[in-house]
């Protein structure tokens, strides 16, 4: 099958996640800047969060723009990747009502490891529906910055229990270092 079910769903999905983290914000009790000053964290969680679900849609758009077929693995591995991401609204909010202690800090890198695992799975499960010469396959190679991801959420998930200020700060690290567009799939489909 074609991935253009798949692709309406998944846009689907991630906007609902959007539209609930943004629902899930709390306005300021007054209206001082010492209320708006306050709701500083929740927003900067949720501008983190936001980047984060973006990042992963801008990649699932190319990485599903060089599929040109899914099966049923497929679909499992873009549902095991959307339920984790379809938890950050829940992450952050738990987040900010716990004032970003460690044990909700780390969930949060939970939250973001697991994703990132559903996604280099649905990365697999397409290379091996499209095969290891598709453009996908040429185009991802050996995927070191997300396994560098990886490696970085690991760490801040333990890092969390130390200082949750180091592990917020590497969930921004990987967060700017996805910001740099990865042009490898755009280039493999010009050719």
């Amino acid at each position: 099958m074609d991935t253009g079910r798949l692709e309406a769903f998944t846009d689907g999905v991630i906007a609902i996640i959007i539209t609930i983290m943004v629902l899930e914000m709390k306005p300021p009790q007054n209206a001082g800047f010492a209320a708006l000053t306050a709701s500083a964290p929740m927003f900067l969680a949720y501008a983190l969060s936001y980047v984060n679900v973006g990042i992963f849609w801008n990649n699932h758009h190319h990485m599903l723009h060089a599929a040109e077929r899914v099966d049923g693995k497929v679909l499992w591995a873009n549902l095991f990747l959307l339920f984790w991401i379809s938890l950050m609204p829940f992450a952050i909010r738990w987040m900010d009502e716990a004032h970003f202690t460690a044990l909700p800090t780390a969930a949060y890198g939970v939250t973001l490891a697991m994703a990132s695992i559903g996604y280099i799975l649905l990365e697999w499960a397409i290379v091996a529906r499209n095969g290891v010469t598709s453009a996908l396959a040429r185009a991802v190679g050996n995927d070191k910055k997300s396994e560098l991801s990886l490696v970085a959420y690991a760490l801040s998930i333990g890092l969390a229990f130390i200082r949750p200020w180091i592990a917020i700060t590497l969930y921004v690290v990987v967060a700017l270092m996805w910001l740099v567009p990865d042009r490898r799939i755009e280039s493999v489909l010009k050719e």
